[in-house]
């Protein structure tokens, strides 16, 4: 039996083989449970067509809590309405603020927030809140983990099926990650607002090409905040004309409150106010 010269095998596209994932293609697999992101763009670059279930997505952010619930609230909402189970939040950066949630489809009722005080502790909070049969999904911040800890929760929410998020910052972009899905998010400024720009840094697929823009901000979520505060101007201003808004970030019109008010997950967002 003589060996064909690998000169004379034709030059073409590997075969199309069902079950076999070739690397210039997106991973899909009717095995693998996906949850829509409530972004069509985004879906579009996300294997299967949404957010992992049972499996780990790595957030990396510049700054802690930066548009985190504007990128996650839709999914959230699609499943806390189809299915029972809390949200469990270990050691968030920002209160979330219940109204704005609600206007965007999710119960603040279904959160249950873990608040630690070291690295530890939130690794074991959410490894056990992964663990738990009456948790649909968990959001851990965690700006120090090691990989073998990530893997650790990784490995939980594969073993219970369930959404997880894990937000970090900048710096663990050149550290090792056993998350499938990892994005890059940060904040733009677009022909149309503000907007966040996410970067798929690693996926079961070709790399992305470029960088995908997303709203910012919700329409329903602004006017929420939009009203809260124009109630509160109201009650302590109600001589001055509403032709004197202008549009200052949420923190700006907190800090004007008595007390300085609470700090919450979407001061970022912008919101009518009347300077003084």
């Amino acid at each position: 039996m003589s060996a064909v010269p690998l000169r004379s095998l034709a030059a073409s596209a590997p075969p199309r083989l069902a079950g076999v994932w070739l690397a210039d293609q997106l991973g899909t697999s009717s095995a693998a449970r996906v949850q829509s992101t409530g972004h069509a763009g985004l879906d579009a670059q996300l294997p299967g067509g949404g957010w992992p279930v049972g499996a780990m997505t790595e957030v990396l952010q510049p700054a802690a809590g930066l548009h985190v619930w504007r990128l996650v609230l839709p999914a959230l909402a699609q499943a806390t309405a189809a299915r029972p189970g809390a949200v469990v939040l270990v050691a968030p950066p920002y209160e979330p603020f219940a109204p704005a949630l609600r206007a965007g489809g999710l119960d603040a009722a279904r959160l249950c927030r873990v608040q630690t005080t070291s690295a530890a502790q939130a690794l074991w909070a959410a490894e056990q809140a992964l663990r738990c049969r009456d948790v649909q999904a968990v959001l851990a911040w965690l700006p120090q983990a090691a990989p073998e800890s990530l893997r650790r929760l990784q490995l939980a929410a594969a073993q219970m099926g369930q959404l997880l998020w894990v937000f970090r910052p900048a710096r663990a972009r050149q550290q090792a990650s056993p998350a499938p899905l990892r994005l890059w998010v940060e904040a733009v400024d677009g022909s149309g607002g503000a907007q966040m720009q996410v970067q798929v840094l690693k996926r079961r697929g070709p790399p992305m090409e470029q960088p995908l823009a997303l709203p910012a901000s919700h329409a329903a979520l602004a006017r929420v905040l939009a009203a809260s505060a124009a109630r509160g101007e109201g009650r302590r201003a109600p001589q001055q004309p509403a032709r004197n808004a202008v549009v200052l970030p949420l923190a700006a019109w907190r800090d004007r409150l008595p007390g300085g008010g609470v700090q919450h997950a979407l001061d970022r967002m912008a919101v009518a106010a009347n300077p003084h």
